[in-house]
């Protein structure tokens, strides 16, 4: 009876320490990601996204050129 409730606690010690450790983590990704919004750092992923949809753009172009119908 003693040895289960020890070996519950240490279960139950051992998940809040896990759990601690992740909310530190993601309180950490969260700081990092208010920072890269300050200083305006996301615009890479706009770039991307905007190459993403030239690239789309110029295909459907290519498509046409050659008669190809989409």
């Amino acid at each position: 009876m003693t040895s289960d409730i020890v070996l519950s606690l240490s279960a139950l010690t051992g998940l809040a320490m896990i759990a601690m450790a992740a909310l530190r983590g993601w309180d950490g990704w969260l700081a990092l990601k208010r920072l890269e919004i300050e200083r305006g750092e996301t615009g890479d992923v706009v770039s991307m996204i905007d190459l993403a949809d030239m690239r789309e753009r110029l295909r459907k172009l290519e498509a046409i050129a050659a008669g190809v119908d989409l």
